[in-house]
């Protein structure tokens, strides 16, 4: 991509000026959002490994986009891919060449989304409340087993286990399984992993999901991966099963923890929303979809090709260059939000977010995460009502990745100091010395 001959630098100046650095292992992925929305709709980026791009900015122009059959899916439409300028060991390459819905178009989009369509119902999903109920519970009976006064890690302890536990129960993983599966996903868009790794990853979970798939077309049961290998008018290639699989276990967790561990943070740095949340006056809905919009899980998102130049929002793109969607920023853009759209605010009145996507494109989990945050949040909160941050004049450390907004660690105490750490509930004695 030709951005006029300037040079990359980490400021600001326009939407005509400087591309910025998105480096996730130095900056916030939230950092520099207000920047980027009034530097403009579109604005040219680098990317790790000196790869530029487009990032859309603005909650219209990014609905635009998500709308426009003239952006494809398709990696082959990308002219520097095809050019061998980006290499096939790009970092971010696993999961642009990946075989299922969120690198297709058109026709083989809408093949590649129905058998989950057909699976991954509505009423499938709120048969899961009961067994979600529980898996809850049960993590905070475990969290409940701190000592008085001693930090307990939140994410580690109960936003993480919860989504990934209910995933693996979705899909049928068997329980010796899903520690490695785990550790495989996390290590796919780990920053901090060796990058020359990442393709060794890759096959290593992709290997274990087709084994997966092996096992429930010989013995199939009342799971969503023995659904997807079950014979339909479409089927699946066996890469695009693969696929299919590895994109419903990392995005149907991954995006669910941020989601839990941002909704928290935000809730105990804001005591005045948190109050109306446990009191009944705001519903826990509210909760949820105010923290999809104000720090939403997933930051920027890539890639969609431009198959000939269009207008976005006054900024020509040009055929063959790839465009990101910046969720962080579509979710404070003051055009959709309003002057407030900085403020963390549960009784906002109702506006549209695209954290879910748009149209066709809208993601199928969504009443997944919403039913898990309906759920986790407030019988987190119930059992644990003096629940506050640790170090409140050390805000937590961001998970620095391009893709997942969130943080790597919620440590936060349960109780005062020397409380008992949940009410009306019976626990097992123990002993502090």
């Amino acid at each position: 991509m030709d951005f006029d001959g300037v040079e990359p630098g980490d400021a600001l100046s326009g939407t005509y000026g400087i591309p910025v650095r998105l480096d996730p292992a130095e900056h916030d992925p939230r950092s520099g959002t207000a920047s980027l929305c009034a530097a403009g709709p579109v604005v040219p980026v680098l990317l790790p490994g000196g790869v530029s791009a487009w990032l859309v900015t603005h909650h219209q122009a990014g609905r635009a986009v998500l709308a426009d059959s003239r952006f494809v899916k398709d990696i082959g439409a990308w002219r520097a891919w095809r050019s061998g300028e980006v290499p096939r060991s790009w970092p971010l390459a696993p999961l642009l060449t990946v075989a299922n819905m969120t690198t297709a178009t058109a026709g083989d989009h809408t093949r590649l989304r129905a058998p989950l369509a057909r699976a991954f119902t509505v009423r499938r999903v709120e048969r899961l409340r009961p067994r979600v109920e529980e898996l809850a519970g049960e993590l905070l009976d475990g969290l409940a087993d701190a000592r008085p006064g001693e930090p307990v890690e939140l994410r580690a302890r109960y936003a993480h286990p919860l989504p990934i536990r209910v995933i693996c129960e979705l899909f049928g993983v068997p329980d010796d399984r899903r520690d490695r599966l785990r550790t495989l996903c996390g290590a796919l868009f780990d920053p901090h992993s060796d990058l020359s790794g990442a393709p060794a990853v890759h096959r290593e979970l992709r290997t274990a999901l087709a084994g997966l798939l092996d096992e429930k077309r010989e013995r199939p049961g009342d799971d969503l991966t023995s659904a997807l290998v079950a014979p339909g008018p479409q089927p699946l290639s066996g890469a695009e099963l693969v696929d299919t699989l590895l994109l419903m276990m990392v995005a149907g967790h991954e995006t669910t923890v941020n989601l839990l561990v941002n909704a928290v943070h935000a809730l105990l740095t804001h005591p005045g929303q948190l109050a109306l949340a446990c009191s009944g006056q705001v519903p826990w809905s509210a909760v949820a979809e105010e923290t999809l919009r104000w720090d939403a899980p997933v930051a920027h998102f890539p890639f969609r090709y431009a198959l000939c130049d269009v207008d976005v929002a006054g900024r020509t793109v040009r055929a063959g260059d790839p465009v990101m969607l910046s969720y962080t920023a579509f979710g404070r853009d003051p055009r959709q939000h309003g002057p407030e759209a900085g403020c963390f605010d549960i009784t906002r009145a109702t506006t549209r977010h695209l954290t879910f996507g748009h149209g066709i494109h809208h993601c199928l989990g969504a009443p997944l995460a919403r039913l898990e945050a309906a759920v986790a949040l407030p019988a987190l909160f119930a059992r644990f009502p003096d629940l506050r941050l640790h170090d409140p004049e050390r805000p937590p450390a961001r998970r620095p990745s391009m893709v997942f907004n969130g943080f790597a660690e919620l440590p936060v105490l349960l109780a005062p100091r020397g409380g008992l750490a949940g009410p009306a509930r019976p626990r097992r004695q123990r002993d502090d010395a």
